[in-house]
């Protein structure tokens, strides 16, 4: 049975641990935050996911949807899948969340194993967020 050393820092607390602490490894930030139990022989696992989860939270960033109020209609599964013709739609509850209006523009950013899409203001110039 694994024991909890210490209550996890959450919010603000979080944060500024995280930023006074940047010159650490993820696994020894997550442990100075509190996100780690101690097993019943003394070894020590660190939780990155709760961490993580944390971080996100304290940004003010929300993965999880809210349900509609009326239950009705399907979840956004944030999962894309290539078409038979190549294209991939990114549906209405995606645009919606993120608050994108007919018209607005991105450029296209491929990685390695990823796209990434950049808004563009008014001009064509990408927006610094």
């Amino acid at each position: 049975m694994a024991v909890k050393s210490k209550e996890p820092l959450a919010g603000k607390e979080l944060l500024a641990k995280v930023k006074e602490n940047d010159g650490l490894t993820k696994r020894e930030l997550a442990k100075e935050c509190g996100y780690y139990t101690v097993g019943k022989e003394g070894q020590t696992r660190v939780n990155l996911a709760d961490f993580y989860d944390a971080l996100l939270a304290a940004k003010g960033i929300q993965l999880e949807p809210e349900k509609a109020a009326d239950g009705r209609g399907r979840e956004a599964s944030y999962t894309l899948t290539v078409h038979k013709n190549g294209q991939i739609v990114i549906g209405a509850a995606y645009t919606q969340e993120m608050g994108l209006k007919t018209g607005d523009e991105f450029k296209i950013k491929l990685g390695y194993k990823h796209i990434r899409l950049v808004k563009l203001d008014a001009e064509g110039n990408e927006e610094q967020s």
